[in-house]
This record gives C-alpha cells, structure tokens and sequence, in this order.
C-alpha cells in the first residue's frame, strides 16, 4: 500500500505555486532583451546568444522527466530550493561570462537546469496531488495565470534595470529575486502519513513516487498510449512557436524600425494578456474537451502569424499582435497538463509532465537557434515565421484526434 500525505491547504498552495512560477517564468520571459547589449558588448553575432537559448531550453527539457522523478519520489520542495540556487548561479554566470563556453554553460546548462526545477511540472505534480480531477483544469489554469502575470510584471522591470543600471548588473539583480523562490517552495512541502486501511475511507492522497521502478512502469505505459504520443509531438509546436517569438521578436521589431519601446511593451502585453488566457482555458477544460481546446490554441496562433505578416509593422499592430499572441500563450499548458493527469494518473504526474514538456524544449530549441541561424545566413526572419505557421497547422491536426482516457485495466494511479 502506498503511504499518504497529509492535504495541503489549498489557498496556501495556490499562493505559493503562483509565487514560485510568477518568478522562474517572468525572469526567463525578458531575456529577449539582453539578446542586443550582449551581442554588442561582446562582438558576437545573434547566432551565438540564440544557440546558448537554445541550449537552455533543450537542457530545460532534457533533465525534466529526471527532475520531475525526483520530485515526484522526494517531495517538490527540496527540487525547488535546488533550482532557486541554480537560477541565481547561472544569472550570475550570465551577467559575467567573458567568453561562448562559459556563456554557454552559465545562460545554457545551469539556467537551463534551474528552470526545469522551478517551472510547472515540477508545481503541477503538487498541485495535481492535492486537487481533485473536478477542480484540477482551474488551479493549473490558476498557477499559468500567475506566471503570465510574472512575465507581464518582469519585462518592464528588466527593461528598466538594463536602461539605468547596464545590462550586466540588471542580470544580479535578477538573481537576487530568483532566491526568492526558495521561501514560497515551503507551502509546496508534503508530509508523508502512514496509509490509512482501506476499510478506513476513501483512497489517501497519492504520495511522491518511492522508487524508480513505479516510474519505469509508468513510462512504458505513457510510450504505448497513442494519445499521449501525440499530445507529445503536438506540444514540440508549441516549444517553437513561443521560444522564437521570445526571444527574438525583439530584434525583429528593431530590424522594422521600431523603438526599443514597443519590443518592451509587447512582451509585456503577452504576459498580461497570457493572464487571461490561461485562466480562461483553465475554466474552459472543466466544460469542453481538452483536445479540442488545444486543437484551437494552435490554429488561432498560425492565423495571428498569418496577418501580423501580412501587415505593416507599427506600434498599434504589434501591440494587436502582442495582446492576441499572448491570450493563447501559456494556454496550452493547463489542458497539456490536465490531459496527462487524466490519461496517466496522478502518482507520477511531474515526471510524465516533464517528459511531455522534453518535446516542448525540443521544439524550443529549434525556434530559438534556427531563428539566430537563419536570419545571419538570410538576414531576414521570414523563412521562420512561415515555419512556425505551418508547424501551428500541424499541432491543430495532432491534437484532433487526441481521446482524453485513462486505459482502466492498466490504470497506474488514482485521477
């Protein structure tokens, strides 16, 4: 019998999973901004800034489903404390990197890492333990809420730390706050219970993860579980789609003649809006089938693309663009997140989360670098643009056919 975990209040938990994601998402959100002063302070070209935001992402990606492991095996709390540390570290690292290697290993593999300890599957595996299946859609679409609220709050206040105290001392800054993660990590911290009998009620909490074999077995079944597959291959669009405009549609807009103004207010714009947006989809999961609502994320974003290309570039369109980008930004991580939880249960939710999650950071990975790559090779990002249209078209069709349903007779934990 698995042991228990007394239930964690759930303003407590809300509030501090909100802190924790306000903070890792709405550092990362700006880093867009440093992709111009880096580069001229150190005579580089956009290529090497995007390969070490590509690094990022794909280390992001690549140590989620190990992370989530953990988490899921020894509580959220101490993975929390760790990426804190690590995100300070690598900011530090970031704002004094002298050279690609070690710029590389501080921006790439040390953010990279600290991000996948701080960000929603490690969050949402708590926040899928103590909500029931009912609610679940809503508190993660609450938790996504707060960290679009991060990033619209974020990006005006690293703008305004790199205009007043440099690009390099902005980075401290950021590192200092990023400690902050490391007291919210305490309403996130889960006490074990011995079970309670059967015979005593209901089913007790489901409790981290005591072993890796419970975990092997849980990724077998999510490998031979086509919906799964293809919630997978879907969220790799998603991963391109958001890190390139991220990262560089700051640079696109200078490249169109526009202040340094409107790349700020459109970031910011994104986060604001994504806070609707999130929330929205989180509600809308506990009506309408969850598939259909990414189905619909993915196509509404290749039709945005679509006319932000075929329109002039000023102030009024981009912040349009922004505004609207950005009410289907996050959005699709509640519903990713709450099909997993349906499909596979809860018991192993943050590692299963993060696998899900290693495709998004693929397809990161390839939009942040292929974006640097092909605009030094072109000197235009058109070629990406059209890519990432058509990549939206394709997560509209996987997501279709998805079937949100957990395989009863190899069911491996409660929902």
């Amino acid at each position: 019998m698995q042991p228990s975990v007394r239930p964690l209040p759930l303003g407590p938990l809300l509030l501090c999973s909100a802190i924790v994601v306000t903070l890792s998402m709405g550092i990362r959100h700006g880093f867009g901004l440093w992709l111009q002063p880096v580069i001229m302070a150190h005579g580089w070209q956009r290529e090497d800034f995007a390969l070490a935001m590509a690094l990022q992402n794909l280390i992001w990606g690549a140590s989620g489903p190990f992370v989530g492991w953990w988490a899921d095996r020894a509580g959220a709390a101490r993975v929390l404390w760790t990426g804190a540390a690590l995100y300070a570290l690598g900011l530090l690292g970031m704002a004094t990197s002298g050279d690609l290697l070690f710029f590389n290993l501080s921006t790439g593999v040390t953010i990279g890492l600290a991000q996948a300890c701080t960000t929603y599957a490690v969050v949402y595996g708590v926040v899928g333990r103590h909500v029931s299946a009912e609610r679940r859609s809503w508190a993660m679409g609450l938790v996504a809420a707060a960290g679009s609220f991060g990033q619209f709050l974020m990006v005006p206040v690293s703008s305004w730390l790199i205009q007043n105290l440099g690009w390099s001392q902005a980075l401290m800054g950021l590192a200092v706050s990023a400690l902050l993660i490391a007291p919210a990590a305490l309403g996130l911290r889960e006490q074990r219970l011995p079970a309670a009998p059967a015979s005593a009620g209901g089913p007790p909490t489901t409790a981290p993860s005591t072993g890796p074999v419970g975990a092997m077995a849980a990724l077998r079944e999510a490998f031979q579980h086509r919906d799964y597959l293809l919630l997978t291959a879907g969220y790799f669009v998603c991963g391109f789609q958001v890190a390139f405009i991220a990262v560089h549609l700051p640079s696109y807009l200078k490249d169109n003649q526009l202040a340094p103004e409107v790349a700020t207010t459109a970031l910011a714009l994104i986060g604001l809006f994504n806070i609707f947006g999130t929330y929205s989809v989180g509600l809308l999961g506990q009506r309408l089938r969850k598939n259909h609502i990414l189905a619909a994320i993915y196509l509404l974003r290749a039709i945005v693309m679509v006319l932000f290309l075929m329109t002039p570039p000023t102030p009024l369109t981009v912040g349009v663009f922004a505004a609207t980008m950005g009410a289907l930004w996050l959005s699709t991580v509640p519903p990713t997140n709450a099909v997993v939880a349906q499909m596979m249960g809860v018991r192993h939710l943050s590692m299963l989360g993060g696998t899900v999650f290693f495709s998004h950071q693929i397809g990161s990975f390839l939009g942040v670098w292929l974006a640097g790559r092909l605009y030094d090779a072109t000197g235009s990002y058109n070629v990406v643009w059209w890519i990432a249209i058509a990549l939206g078209l394709v997560a509209f069709a996987l997501n279709l056919p998805i079937r949100e349903h957990q395989q009863p007779a190899r069911r491996l934990a409660s929902v």
